[in-house]
């Protein structure tokens, strides 16, 4: 399974979400591999450039062996961050694969935003995204108030009920991809 998300600053809100939520598939038995910060500083993608950087590999790399992904984003102005949906544009190298873009994966999906109105338009185009892609979201999503909810710098979370989503979300993608 593979989490991408997260933003470029230290100890971020949303990477500390990504990394909650992947504990919870790890308690299932799920290998985790985590995409975040400064992972993300891809070049644009561009279908036309052949070549791709150590980093661009590695993403769709990962992508191409993981059985569940997890997506965690920062909401910026109302939607995803240009990091993470730089780094979806790239799920386009799959498209000639055996299993095409996300297909038959289980995707879990959580924003983190100032706000409740980004946090959950953040959420929707999260899972709206995952459908173009053929993935198939978890039922559970995660939409958090970051002004309301905070993970320390030991990535422990103010609400007990939010971290359980959080860890759920991550059970839900490892039960569909291990079948249980």
């Amino acid at each position: 399974m593979v989490g991408i998300g997260g933003s470029l600053r230290t100890n971020s809100q949303s990477e500390w979400a990504l990394r909650v939520a992947l504990a919870g598939a790890e308690e299932l038995g799920a290998k985790t591999t985590v995409i975040s910060g400064d992972d993300l500083v891809l070049p644009f993608y561009d279908p036309a450039v052949p070549e791709r950087s150590a980093a661009a590999h590695r993403l769709v790399e990962n992508l191409r062996d993981a059985d569940g992904v997890v997506l965690v984003s920062p909401g910026y102005h109302g939607t995803i961050s240009g990091l993470v949906k730089n780094a979806l544009d790239y799920v386009e190298d799959l498209r000639e694969d055996e299993r095409p873009y996300l297909d038959g994966r289980a995707v879990g999906c959580v924003a983190t935003a100032q706000g409740w109105q980004a946090a959950v338009t953040t959420l929707t185009s999260l899972r709206s995204i995952v459908h173009a892609l053929r993935g198939w979201p978890t039922p559970l999503g995660s939409a958090i108030n970051s002004a309301e909810v905070r993970f320390d710098g030991a990535g422990e979370c103010s609400s007990d009920s939010v971290a359980t989503t959080l860890r759920t979300i991550g059970r839900q993608v490892a039960e569909f991809t291990l079948g249980r």
